[in-house]
């Protein structure tokens, strides 16, 4: 087995909510089209609080947000206003503009509640970077899933372990949740060029080594590789097909400075497409 590159992720809060980020990073800037990677770690909101997320902008990728616990409200510029539950799939794809919030439901306010999930940024192929917006909700009853020996396989968006996502993606994707009892095993084929694992929860070696908590493992190109739980554990695969370089600025990624500079420009005139119904807004950065 080559050498595995191995990501530790950067600590951040949003909105009162820990996040930690290996992606992107020095190291790796991307795998396959996934150009932004958040674990929203485990957080407990009392009564009265949650998360709230203003108005912001995109360009240029798709937003994939997957919950392992709690609820949020996805609202946007393109009029959606959809409860987003553990396991389903809330799925925005930019194109040219698209604003949009994110929060704890009312309801949960009132009792309190937790939030445990991921939110990924993948990038757009260059020919859509500039195509119109959109969005999709899809239940977790809707996506596929696999169970044996042991080995859990809910496949998010995209294709692998033959099966394939109703999410529609806009290039070659692999976007699987994994849960592994002690003792399983499952081989992770090389059907994608670049894939990366990040062990959320649990103890797991690759072959001969261990798999760092809360890391990405990026895996070498072409190798299949034998993932062993040595507990019970949860964890992301993630890859597919590289889309070649990308620049990202704040909530922004583009494949050329001027699409950049041109949605800096807008966003901060609030010549935007608005959310209906909401007035407040995250201001541009500096």
């Amino acid at each position: 087995m080559a050498e595995l590159l191995l990501i530790q992720p950067k600590a951040e809060d949003i909105a009162g909510q820990p996040i930690l980020r290996p992606l992107p990073s020095a190291k790796c800037r991307s795998v396959g089209p996934f150009v932004f990677f958040d674990h929203m770690l485990e957080q407990a909101y009392p009564a009265g609080s949650g998360m709230n997320i203003a108005q912001h902008p995109h360009i240029g990728l798709s937003t994939l947000t997957y919950l392992f616990a709690g609820e949020l409200q996805h609202k946007d510029s393109l009029g959606s206003d959809q409860l987003v539950r553990p396991g389903d799939v809330s799925w925005m794809t930019a194109g040219r503009a698209v604003a949009h919030v994110e929060r704890t439901p009312a309801h949960l306010l009132e009792s309190g509640s937790r939030l445990h999930g991921l939110q990924v940024w993948l990038a757009l192929p260059q020919a859509l970077e500039e195509g119109e917006p959109s969005y999709s909700h899809h239940p977790a009853d809707s996506l596929p899933r696999s169970e044996a020996m042991g080995v859990q396989i809910t496949l998010i968006a995209g294709n692998g372990f033959c099966m394939q996502s109703p999410v529609p993606m806009h290039s070659p994707t692999l976007y699987a949740e994994l849960r592994l009892q002690a003792g399983a095993s499952l081989l992770i084929p090389a059907e994608h060029r670049e894939r990366a694992l990040y062990l959320i929860d649990g103890e797991a070696r690759l072959e001969d080594s261990d798999l760092p908590l809360h890391s990405l493992t990026v895996l070498p190109e072409g190798e299949e590789l034998l993932l062993s739980a040595c507990g019970e554990c949860h964890l992301a695969l993630i890859g597919g097909e590289p889309l070649g370089p990308r620049r990202m600025y704040w909530n922004f990624v583009a494949s050329e400075a001027a699409l950049l500079e041109r949605a800096k420009q807008d966003w901060a005139a609030w010549n935007w497409p608005k959310v209906p119904g909401e007035t407040e807004r995250i201001p541009l950065p500096g």
